[in-house]
């Protein structure tokens, strides 16, 4: 698989959210079958991996993908490139610095490794970002991660941050139909050399075109019960951007999922998107998306399209 630079950090094109096998997406696999899927994943070119020590079922507890994670990546843990987030809620005794260090040593001990390559902040909290920027400077010249991230943040936090310490990639919400990265959060990053990491760029599912308004997600843990472009109504009216891609897809020999990923590697060179899947033949599938070749005609028809199209449903950067 070709190869993407965050900062100084390379990247398969496509890289893995991990989360599903934890969390977010119905009842989870055996703990077998998601190591066995995360290595199917490293053999067929991924080196790009991303968790979170809050990743567990119904989010009760902390650390059960990062333990998954370590397992998987144990043997290659010298060819791959793992993230994970750390959640702040505030730091009763000690400094930022003290607090972000305990977080990142627990994280540490699961993930059976030394370092940890890209270091997020999850979402914001009540402690001022520059202050966390400080903390993962620190980080950074002990060698306990590489760089260093924020998830779900808008353009003015990001440059505070990057003021204090660089930043090698921000994660944030991104696909053909949550949008409102472009207008400043992508360019201001490709401006800065930092890294831009969508995550859910499939949408949760509604762009791979396998989900209809009848579509009945499971009752336990199962976030797209409340993803606003998964109502019922939401999906019907989404439905012409999914017959948009069936379209390409076809004259493409590919997938809608891997036509919509292709668009946004396409439009932005430092762009990783990281879709995420329980199921081993779905993330082979995504992956392959790097290998969908748009020509310029190809993708000003498609984005041409896409503008002309108008979405249902809207998370933003307050969203989950």
């Amino acid at each position: 698989m070709k190869k993407r630079i965050l900062r100084d950090i390379e990247v398969s094109e496509v890289g893995m959210g991990c989360m599903s096998f934890s969390h977010g997406y119905g009842q989870i696999p055996p703990e077998k079958y998601s190591i066995e899927a995360i290595r199917n994943a490293y053999d067929h070119g991924c080196t790009f991996f991303d968790t979170a020590e809050v990743y567990s079922p119904n989010l009760a507890g902390i650390g059960h993908n990062e333990l998954i994670v370590g397992k998987a990546l144990k043997d290659v843990r010298e060819n791959a490139v793992i993230a994970t987030k750390l959640m702040l809620h505030g730091f009763s005794t000690g400094s930022v610095y003290q607090t972000v260090r305990k977080h990142l040593e627990g994280s540490l001990e699961r993930l059976q490794t030394d370092h940890v390559d890209i270091y997020y902040l999850h979402r914001m909290s009540s402690i001022p970002v520059e202050k966390v920027a400080e903390a993962m400077g620190r980080l950074m010249e002990e060698g306990l991660i590489r760089g260093w991230g924020l998830s779900q943040v808008d353009v003015d936090v990001i440059d505070r941050a990057q003021q204090v310490t660089p930043l090698a990639a921000i994660q944030n919400i991104y696909s053909m139909v949550e949008r409102d990265s472009e207008a400043e959060i992508i360019p201001y990053c490709m401006e800065h050399n930092i890294g831009f990491v969508p995550f859910s760029p499939i949408a949760s599912g509604l762009l791979s075109g396998k989900i209809t308004p009848q579509t009945k997600f499971e009752k336990n843990d199962d976030v797209r019960n409340w993803v606003p472009q998964l109502s019922g109504r939401n999906i019907a009216g989404n439905q012409p951007i999914v017959e948009m891609l069936k379209g390409f897809a076809e004259k493409k020999s590919a997938t809608p999922a891997q036509i919509s990923l292709a668009w946004m590697l396409h439009k932005y060179p430092n762009v990783v998107p990281i879709p995420g899947s329980k199921n081993k033949e779905r993330i082979i599938e995504n992956l392959d998306s790097a290998n969908v070749e748009l020509t310029e005609d190809e993708f000003t028809a498609l984005e041409d399209t896409l503008n002309s199209l108008k979405v249902y449903g809207h998370r933003g950067l307050g969203g989950f």
